[in-house]
C-alpha cells in the first residue's frame, strides 16, 4: 500500500515536470524585462511575501523565471506569471540576507522564446519581523455608503482579514486607527458622524467614549499614542471636501478649525493648553517623540476655506511635554516655516529609535493625500538637516507614512500608479537615513488584484502582532447609547 502511494506521488511529479515547458534557444534581449509591479532593484526584508510579478506590454504564453541567490539557493517557476512558492521564497530570502537575488526572465510567444537581461533584488541585513500592516480601504472620493473597511494583512504571506467594515457597521465612517508604536494591544480608532465615538483599546479591552466637549467643538481624530501608553494626542477638527468639475484636480480636503488635545487614558480626562488651541490658527497631526518628551504637530493660520484653500501653509513645530504632570512647556519651536518657504509641512512621524523625523511636504494644504506634489522628506533630529527621500518620491502624491517597530522600514501610500488610487509601498532606511526604491505590497497575482480593486488605501501602520478584535462587541457598543463623555482636566 505504501509503495503504491509512493509510486503515485512520483508519477504525479513526473507529469507536472513534463507539463513545464523548457526554455529552448531563446533570443537574447539587451533590455530588462517589463514587469508589473516594477520590482527591479528594490530592497526587501527576508521573510516577506513573495514578490510575484506579471509581464507588461506584449502578451505572452509562458513566463519562465529562475531566481538565484548571491549566497546560494535557487527557485524556478514557469506559468502565466511569476508565482513563487511562499516557503521556498522565504528560504531563499533568509539564505541571502545582506546579499542579493538575481532573476533570469524568459518568455514564450507563438513557440519562440526570449531571454531578458537579468535584474536584482537586494535583501537587507535588517529584518522586518512585524506581523503585518493595518490600513483602511475606501473609494478614492472618500464616500460613506460604500464598503469602507479597516483591514490587516500578514506581510509574510497573502492573508488579508477585515478588522472593521461597513458591512458590520453600516453608515459609519471609521478612520484614524492607530496602534502604539506598532503594538495593537493599545489601539485607538474614531467613528465620525451619527453614533460616532472614539475607541480606546488597552490590553484587549474595548472602551468607546465621546471625546467631544463644549470647549473642543469636535471629537478627536488623527491620533498618536504617547510611548508610555497613558496618553493619546488628537486633533479636534471638522473635515470637509470640495469637488472640482472639468479639471485634473478632482478634490480638495480642508479643515475650517482644528486644535490639539491630549487624552489621559487612565482617567478619560482631556489635557489642553492654550498654545495648542489658538483661535486664529489650525493645529493638526500631533505626534509624540520616541522618548515622549516632545509633541510635534503642524499649524497654519486660519483663512476662508474653501475659497482660500490655496493659502493654507502649515509649519512644522514642536513643544515640550511632561508625561509625569501631563503639562506642556512654554516655548513652541518652529522646525520648518511654511509661510516663509511657501510650502506646507504635515504628518510628522518620528522614528521609534529617535533618529529621524519623516514628514510630507507639499505646496499647500493640511491634507496631503489629495495634493499631487506631496513628497516624503526626512529630518535628522540630531543635526536638524532636512532632505527629500528622492528614491521614494514620484510625480504623484506620497503621504500617510509610518515606521516599522525597528525603525528600519516604513510604509506609505502613493498614487503613482494611476493618479487616483493610493497603494501601499514599503521602503528600507539605511544607517545614514537614505531610503531605497520602494516596492508595492506583494499580491499573489498582482496585475489581476490591483486592476480589479476599486479601493484606495490610506492610514497604513505596521503591527507587531495580529489585531485581536471582537467586532461583535464593537457593534454592540457602537449601537448602544453607552458612550462615556470625557471631562476637562482642571
Amino acid at each position: 500500500m505504501i509503495m503504491k502511494k509512493f509510486s503515485c506521488l512520483v508519477a504525479i511529479a513526473l507529469v507536472l515536470a513534463s507539463c513545464t515547458p523548457s526554455v529552448e534557444n531563446p533570443q537574447r534581449m539587451s533590455q530588462l524585462p517589463k514587469i508589473y509591479p516594477d520590482y527591479i532593484g528594490v530592497t526587501i526584508p527576508a521573510g516577506i511575501a513573495p514578490l510575484n510579478f506579471n509581464m507588461r506590454g506584449e502578451a505572452v504564453d509562458v513566463v519562465d523565471v529562475v531566481a538565484r541567490g548571491s549566497k546560494g539557493g535557487e527557485i524556478h517557476v514557469s506559468g502565466e506569471w511569476a508565482d513563487f512558492d511562499v516557503d521556498e521564497w522565504h528560504q531563499l530570502t533568509e539564505q541571502n540576507m545582506g546579499g542579493s537575488i538575481s532573476f533570469t526572465v524568459c518568455t514564450r510567444k507563438d513557440g519562440a522564446w526570449k531571454q531578458y537581461k537579468d535584474f536584482q533584488m537586494y535583501v537587507s541585513k535588517y529584518r522586518l519581523d512585524d506581523y503585518g500592516l493595518t490600513y483602511r480601504r475606501i473609494a478614492p472620493g472618500y464616500e460613506v455608503g460604500g464598503d469602507i473597511g479597516i483591514y490587516q494583512r500578514d506581510i509574510h504571506n497573502f492573508d488579508e482579514t477585515p478588522i472593521m467594515t461597513e458591512t458590520a457597521l453600516p453608515g459609519r465612517c471609521f478612520n484614524c486607527h492607530t496602534a502604539n508604536r506598532t503594538d495593537p494591544q493599545q489601539l485607538t480608532c474614531q467613528i465620525r458622524g451619527e453614533g460616532g465615538g472614539t475607541l480606546i483599546m488597552k490590553n484587549g479591552k474595548q472602551q468607546w467614549i465621546d471625546t467631544k466637549t463644549d470647549s473642543t467643538k469636535a471629537a478627536g481624530s488623527y491620533a498618536y499614542w504617547h510611548p508610555a501608553g497613558n496618553y493619546v494626542a488628537y486633533a479636534a477638527n471638522a473635515v470637509h471636501q470640495s469637488f472640482f468639475v472639468g479639471t485634473f484636480k478632482p478634490i480638495e480636503v480642508y479643515h475650517d478649525f482644528s486644535n490639539i488635545v491630549v487624552l489621559d487614558t487612565r482617567t478619560n480626562q482631556l489635557v489642553t493648553d492654550k498654545k495648542l488651541m489658538t483661535p486664529d490658527w489650525l493645529e493638526i497631526f500631533p505626534a509624540f517623540s520616541a522618548d515622549g518628551n516632545t509633541l510635534y504637530y503642524s499649524t497654519s493660520k486660519s483663512c476662508r476655506v474653501p475659497a482660500e484653500y490655496q493659502k493654507v501653509k502649515c509649519s512644522l513645530v514642536s513643544i515640550p511635554f511632561d508625561a509625569k504632570t501631563g503639562t506642556f512647556g512654554e516655548k513652541v519651536d518652529t522646525l520648518l516655516n511654511g509661510p516663509k518657504t511657501n510650502k506646507s509641512y504635515v504628518l510628522a512621524r518620528p522614528s521609534y529609535d529617535g533618529k529621524w523625523l519623516m514628514y510630507t511636504r507639499c505646496s499647500r494644504s493640511n491634507f496631503p493625500i489629495v495634493q499631487p506634489d506631496a513628497d516624503l522628506w526626512m529630518m535628522n533630529l540630531k543635526t536638524r538637516e532636512s532632505y527629500p527621500l528622492t528614491a521614494v518620491n514620484s510625480n504623484m502624491s506620497e503621504s500617510y507614512h509610518n515606521w516599522s517597530s525597528n525603525s528600519r522600514w516604513f510604509v506609505f501610500v502613493s498614487k503613482r500608479g494611476d493618479g487616483s488610487y493610493t497603494r501601499l509601498y514599503i521602503s528600507h532606511i539605511d544607517d545614514k537615513g537614505k531610503a531605497t526604491k520602494p516596492f508595492l505590497l506583494p499580491q499573489r497575482n498582482p496585475w489581476r488584484y490591483y486592476h480589479a480593486l476599486f479601493d484606495a488605501y490610506n492610514v497604513p501602520d505596521f503591527t507587531k502582532t495580529k489585531v485581536d478584535f471582537d467586532i461583535r462587541e464593537t457593534r454592540n457598543l457602537i449601537f448602544s447609547d453607552a458612550r462615556p463623555r470625557v471631562t476637562m482636566r482642571e
